[in-house]
Parts: C-alpha cells; structure tokens; sequence
C-alpha cells in the first residue's frame, strides 16, 4: 500500500437540540474545545486533537460522516486517486472548509456509508493529567465506530483488500459466511466494525475509558442527572474484543458505547480469532440479554454530495439474535 490509513478519526453528528446535547455528553465526561451557535466540538481528555466528535444543530437526527486519519497529505492524495481510478466519486474539502481540518475528502464507501480521510487537523492541550476536570465517565479518547451493513462480507473484503485494515475477530455461521468483522489499523482490536443488518447506518461510536470502575461511575453520574432511561445496554463484557462496555443513548438517539479491555493487535503474525454464530459468549461474555433496540436501531447516514439519507438495504443474511448468559 502506497497510504496509511492511521485509525478512526472523527465523527459529525446531526442533532436536534444542542443545549440537551451539550448536557448529555458534559455528563458522559467530554471536553468541550468551543462551540458556536450551530456547532459543538468534543474530544476525550487524552486528545491533543482539536475534536473527535462534531455535533451540528439540524432539525432531524443523522450521521453526517464518518471519518479516519491518515499520515500525511501525500497519502492523501495517492489515496483519493486510487478510488477516483476505481470509479468512486470523490468530494474534495480544502483547508479552512471545515473548522481545525486541513484538506480532507470524501466519499461513499462500497455499502454506502458516508467516509472522510484527512491528515491534519489543529492541535490543542492535552487535558490527561488535569485531573480537576474528570468527571463523568471521564472519556479518554475515540476509539471506533461499529457500523450495520447489508452485505458485512463486502465490506469485510473491501476494506482488508482495498484500504489495508486487518481483521482481528470475526463471526461466521455454519456455512462460514461472515455475518460481523472487526478491523483495525491502529494495534487494537478494530477502528470499525461491520454487523449484519439493514443498512447502511451506523450503530455506534465507541470511545475508551481508562478503566471498568470509569464506566461504572459513568452510571451512577448519568443515573443521578436523570439519564438513566439513556442507558442501554450493560455493563457487560463481550466475548468478541474481551471489552467491558456499556451503551447509552443521547437525547437523538446516536448511540455511544464507552469500552475499555481489549488487546494488542500489532504482531504481524497475529490470526483473526473465529467466533461460532451460535457461540452464547461472543456478543455477552457476562451480563444481560441485549434489548431489541440493540439489534433493531441504528442511525441513519447520509449522502456526502446531495446531503441526503443515503436509502437502506435489507441484510444478506437472515437476522439472528444470540443466545445471552447471566
């Protein structure tokens, strides 16, 4: 490969009220770099970039774009032609476009999700060791997105053959098709994750918490400010990735999933573990049965050129909700 894709970036959120949402990640345990009247701009505690999460005020709930960092602007450069060369129309956005972003691109990847590569973005101070400004679940930085596709196969073989991700977990059915992957190019388990199911949207951003006891606190902190009915799922621990999670939804319904426990990805000779789709513990290791609207909902995304819901596509493969454990 001629690019490197260094590991998930950003992501821009369309939300309805950014008061309450301002509220909502403030309790989560965000820093807020600046804002505008139509704009905030979040990051974790151990970002010196200026923002991982950009919320833009709109009147319906949507997933402007999802977006990865690469190395430098030649990569690029040399990336963006290798997909023009392949057909994909790309939308250039010069330095300056986009607050704290230099140049970027985007496009709609293979199951039509809407994706962004950039190289810089503004540096701002790292607030790791202020440790006066921890609270919440005290986010630490982005970590990944998860992302429902229809065809997780394609997207699985796109992304390893044509973007240089490696796969560190997978889950395949009798047959061996592959109903769920993760990828990563940063040495974790994943910077994106593909599950089976009408799409495409995209399920949940995960950011990552110095530990299991951060998460719990994160409980009890949106609990006591009345966002317990936002808590979706957990705690738990999965089977796939070992993560410690939890699920909260914000007042739009954009899913985050606070994750801390995975492992080292960088050995060039690690092998993808293969989970059985009818393995109980590789969704839930421990902890609750996941409810419908884990499985049901995730959030629209749309076209990067027209601005548009990008329309969905019913899954491949048949749904099929696992088996949990206690």
């Amino acid at each position: 490969m001629s690019f490197d894709i260094i590991r998930s970036g950003r992501a821009v959120l369309h939300v309805t009220n950014l008061e309450e949402s301002r509220k909502f990640y403030d309790a989560l345990g965000f820093i807020e770099t600046e804002s505008t009247d139509s704009e905030i701009y979040l990051r974790g505690l151990e970002e010196h970039n200026h923002h991982s999460l950009l919320l833009k005020k709109k009147d319906t709930p949507s997933v402007e774009v999802i977006s990865y960092k690469v190395k430098s602007d030649e990569d690029l450069e040399f990336l963006a032609s290798k997909l023009e060369q392949e057909g994909n129309q790309i939308r250039w956005m010069d330095k300056g476009e986009q607050k704290a972003v230099g140049k970027a691109f985007r496009y709609q990847d293979v199951s039509g999700l809407p994706v962004e590569f950039y190289a810089q973005m503004d540096s701002v101070e790292r607030k790791l060791q202020q440790y006066h400004l921890y609270k919440g679940a005290k986010v630490q930085r982005i970590d990944h997105f998860n992302c429902m596709v229809s065809d997780v196969e394609q997207a699985h073989d796109y992304y390893i053959g044509k973007l240089g991700y490696a796969c560190s977990e997978y889950t395949a059915s009798e047959e061996d098709n592959i109903w769920a992957t993760w990828l990563h190019r940063k040495p974790s388990v994943h910077d994106v994750a593909f599950m089976n199911g009408p799409g495409p949207r995209l399920h949940h951003i995960g950011f990552w918490l110095n530990d299991p006891m951060s998460l719990i606190h994160g409980c009890d902190v949106l609990a006591s400010l009345g966002y317990g009915p936002n808590i979706e799922r957990g705690p738990g621990r999965h089977g796939l990735s070992n993560a410690f999670f939890l699920y909260v939804r914000d007042p739009d319904g954009h899913r985050i999933e606070l994750y801390n426990g995975d492992y080292f990805t960088g050995d060039p000779d690690f092998k993808p573990v293969r989970w059985d789709l009818n393995d109980p513990m590789r969704q839930t290791f421990w902890g609750h049965e996941a409810p419908d609207s884990w499985f049901d909902e995730a959030m629209e995304v749309l076209n990067v050129h027209t601005a548009e819901k990008v329309e969905t596509k019913k899954a491949k493969l048949k749904k099929r909700k696992p088996t949990f454990v206690i």
